[in-house]
């Protein structure tokens, strides 16, 4: 198991968030799954958020990471929308990442955005805990 404490002593807290119209949310729901199975605190949001809700349950929960899941291919605008919000409401410390179906092309916009990593959906969960607990490390919140 990866360590998943963060420098609080508390677990590291991700909120995973379907937003917009994307209705398929069986991946998300496996990697929230892994996540808990790790020893992280996993919120998810459900389906159809709008990025103002998502920034709000981030900053209410007081989480670490924002995981987002897209498959309908509109990742571009929505991640955008939210990392502005969370600029907005000085809550540009909580880490973004992004997973699902995100065209190779893409990656290097989202990640100029300010999200902190891109997961595709090759990706194994077995390296989630693993990536996050990283990210957060590296950003000094564990």
């Amino acid at each position: 198991m990866v360590p998943a404490t963060s420098s609080t002593g508390r677990p590291l807290r991700i909120l995973m968030t379907k937003v917009g119209l994307d209705g398929h949310d069986r991946g998300a729901k496996v990697v929230a799954r892994c996540l808990r199975d790790a020893g992280m605190e996993v919120i998810y949001t459900g389906l159809h958020r709008r990025p103002e809700q998502v920034v709000l349950a981030a900053i209410q929960e007081d989480v670490d990471i924002i995981g987002i899941s897209v498959l309908s291919g509109a990742h571009l605008t929505l991640v955008r929308r939210i990392l502005e919000q969370l600029r907005q409401a000085g809550a540009e410390d909580i880490i973004v990442v992004v997973g699902g179906v995100i065209p190779d092309e893409d990656v290097p916009a989202l990640l100029n955005m300010g999200v902190a990593r891109v997961f595709s959906q090759e990706t194994s969960v077995d390296v989630l805990p693993h990536e996050l607990h990283k990210l957060a490390r590296d950003r000094t919140l564990i």
